[in-house]
């Protein structure tokens, strides 16, 4: 937006500050003015020799305070940009340090030493918001170029058996159907991924009661097949949890937490347990599960898109796209809870979602909150 150029805010601070300093010397020069005329003594032979005392006294006094003044404005003058530029400094670095950032440069940092007055504050609370920004650029640029990977990888697979099937008429078209079939249902799973975790980030949802202990029973009854067909074993248990978000987003995110569970467990005889109960006006979601050892300083990188925590999976079962758990991390911050992911001493992993609770338990007909 074009804006009219206008006095720059030191000029103002300094004629604000001459300004005051002038009207400061003016009041005293009256008070001491008032205070001669006062007491000027009167002559003995009455007023004929007053007016000539008072006529000398202003003759006097008068270039002395005009030059007083003067002296007073140009002091001020000099003295009021010196003091402005010294306040104002802080606020050049900062202006600096927001067009470098306006740039592309966000790695600059002010780090403002000095006392916690004011101009501190601001410039921790700037170098916060860069230091937030940064990281939140740096991982959209990664969640782009792997997205990005991932997409092309099932696109490069589809050119390279289309262009089998060009160059080879006589090549089985039934097997190359079924495989151009798979890498296309692989390719729609990710972009809708891509599309809810958007979502998720939007916060673009309908907020309405739902109880997490029919959600965890419905994820775990579409899972139950997958988790039979390796042998473990998928226990639900728990009370009645009313939360309020979108029952949709919450029935994806138990689910990505459960098939999580399935696929990265172990072999055979794993176990996988689903607590909920609410607790201190919060509604609790516990996922665990057997399986592997976990390294400590991987499980943070968890909840980071396209990452997996093991690569041991079988060949019969989909390995997923990557975005499972970063999924769940988007809606859990989306309904403003909190995710923890605890590594088992004997392998596997405990998952606990926090979401904000609500008294209400029922609906008026009598019944568990609805789906």
């Amino acid at each position: 937006m074009t804006r009219r150029p206008g006095l720059s805010a030191r000029l103002r601070l300094t004629v604000s500050y001459a300004g005051f300093l002038l009207l400061a010397g003016a009041l005293l020069l009256a008070v001491v003015w008032v205070f001669l005329l006062r007491y000027v003594p009167d002559s003995p032979r009455g007023l004929l020799r007053v007016a000539p005392n008072r006529y000398l006294l202003v003759r006097v006094f008068a270039p002395a305070a005009a030059t007083a003044l003067a002296f007073l404005l140009v002091f001020g003058l000099l003295g009021g940009w010196v003091l402005a530029g010294r306040m104002l400094a802080p606020l050049a670095r900062i202006a600096d340090a927001a067009r470098m950032a306006a740039n592309g440069s966000l790695s600059h940092r002010i780090r403002m030493a000095g006392p916690g007055d004011e101009f501190r504050q601001l410039a921790d609370a700037f170098d916060t918001m860069l230091e937030q920004l940064e990281s939140h650029v740096s991982e959209q640029q990664r969640f782009a170029a792997n997205a990005s990977h991932e997409l092309r990888t099932p696109l490069a697979i589809s050119r390279a058996l289309l262009d089998v099937a060009r160059t080879d008429p006589a090549r089985d078209r039934g097997e190359l159907i079924e495989r151009l079939h798979a890498v296309n249902t692989r390719a729609i799973d990710l972009t809708e991924a891509l599309l809810l975790l958007s979502r998720g980030e939007r916060r673009g949802f309908t907020r309405e009661p739902v109880d997490l202990s029919l959600i965890a029973e419905e994820a775990a009854e579409t899972l139950l097949p997958l988790a039979e067909q390796r042998r473990i074993t998928l226990d639900v248990t728990g009370e009645i949890t009313p939360t309020v978000g979108s029952a949709a987003l919450l029935l994806r995110m138990v689910t990505n937490l459960v098939q999580n569970a399935v696929v990265h467990n172990l072999p055979a005889g794993g176990t996988i347990t689903v607590h909920t109960e609410s607790r201190h006006d919060a509604s609790v979601l516990r996922v665990e599960n057997t399986g592997h050892r976990l390294a400590p300083e991987l499980v943070p990188t968890l909840t980071e898109p396209f990452q997996r925590g093991t690569r041991r999976v079988r060949a019969d079962e989909h390995a997923g796209v990557g975005l499972g758990l970063a999924i769940v991390h988007s809606i859990v911050r989306a309904h403003d809870g909190t995710l923890d992911l605890l590594p088992r001493s004997a392998g596997g992993l405990l998952v606990t979602v926090r979401l904000p609770g609500t008294a209400a338990r029922f609906t008026p007909e009598g019944g568990r909150l609805k789906r």
